[in-house]
């Protein structure tokens, strides 16, 4: 008797036991539906330059499908981390590098983008110099192209550069972002034909001097301010400018340009600003 009423409560206590389980089950599980969901993966264009024009970071993949193709850095998004988590860890997997700046622009759904499945892809573009790039993860390489010599592409991955390429143009207008494709120190040349490149026009030299000057981003690297800002704030002195005093011959090489570097803190200053900074000519 006593032997039955003991396994009489266990079964009691196993059917309590399950019913509670099943309740939290329910209730955990109350807004989850059965239903086909999309996979989600993340893409990025990596910008560089070269003095001249822009290059595009590309890798190339390791297996099927598009093996041996170039395409975009990226990958499928894991349960535990964000889309910039997942872009940032992926071009470091890929590519090797951690770019300076990396924002996102678009999100591409087009329901037959990719044949393994249903694919939306979250892309960002990002800015960098340019670095030693070395394949890793499952691409077999990693390497800079000229922006206007892109081979044949995997997926949608060249509609995903030219809308990359617009939003980079669109972007640089109100905010400086370019200069983070620059050395620590450039010439005034270097810095118009990055400008050039992305927006694909010409400038005049000396409107863009001035311009780029006006903004009060960036500093002489010797330390000096330029002769033109100091005129315009009545605090030019010949003698602080003993480069400029003379006669150029004729036939006489030009003189060496001056090198300029970023001031950071007014820099990053309009960067939060959002809307101090706007590039017209």
């Amino acid at each position: 008797m006593l032997f039955t009423l003991a396994i009489s409560k266990k079964r009691c206590i196993f059917a309590v036991s399950t019913i509670h389980l099943s309740y939290y089950y329910t209730m955990e599980k109350r807004y989850s539906y059965d239903y086909p969901r999309p996979m989600v993966a993340t893409d990025c264009v990596v910008f560089g330059f070269d003095g001249y024009g822009l290059k595009v970071l590309l890798v190339r993949r390791g297996g099927e499908p598009y093996a041996d193709y170039w395409a975009l850095p990226g990958g499928f998004m894991q349960m535990n981390e964000t889309a910039e988590e997942c872009v940032k860890r992926e071009l470091k997997e890929e590519t090797s590098i951690e770019p300076f700046h990396i924002e996102q622009f678009h999100t591409f759904t087009a329901v037959k983008r990719d044949s393994r499945d249903r694919v939306l892809s979250i892309a960002f573009f990002a800015l960098s110099d340019l670095k030693e790039v070395e394949g890793g993860d499952d691409v077999k390489e990693a390497r800079w192209f000229d922006l206007n010599d892109i081979p044949d592409l995997a997926f949608d991955h060249t509609e995903i550069i030219a809308m990359a390429s617009k939003s980079l143009r669109e972007r640089i207008a109100f905010e400086p972002i370019g200069f983070e494709m620059m050395p620590e120190t450039f010439s005034m040349t270097y810095l118009q034909r990055l400008y050039e490149a992305i927006l694909g026009i010409k400038f005049d030299r000396r409107n863009f001097y001035r311009k780029i000057l006006t903004l009060g981003i960036l500093e002489r690297a010797d330390g000096k301010q330029s002769a033109w800002l100091s005129k315009m704030k009545g605090e030019y002195k010949p003698e602080d400018y003993p480069e400029n005093k003379g006669e150029k011959r004729r036939g006489a090489p030009s003189r060496i340009p001056y090198l300029y570097k970023f001031n950071r803190e007014k820099y990053d200053l309009l960067k939060k600003k959002g809307n101090g900074f706007r590039l017209e000519f």
